[in-house]
């Protein structure tokens, strides 16, 4: 799997579960290579379940006449 440019109406797709911990690596790596900046968070660890939370915040790098769309609402 190669890294493609994906747009931010692409963005969504990372959502789609359930999925394979490598497809969702594909995934995440495709948004990573198609940004601008990005930073990741680690909020949560549970060492006794092995359950984590990581937040990744980034700035997705949209071609000029792009029409963005608002998935906030």
């Amino acid at each position: 799997m190669g890294y493609t440019n994906w747009t931010i109406k692409d963005i969504h797709t990372i959502e789609k579960s359930p999925t394979s911990p490598s497809r969702l690596q594909w995934k995440l790596s495709e948004v990573l290579f198609n940004s601008t900046g990005c930073r990741c968070k680690v909020e949560n660890v549970n060492p006794s379940t092995g359950e984590y939370r990581i937040v990744l915040q980034g700035t997705f790098d949209t071609d000029a006449g792009v029409d963005v769309p608002n998935f906030n609402g």
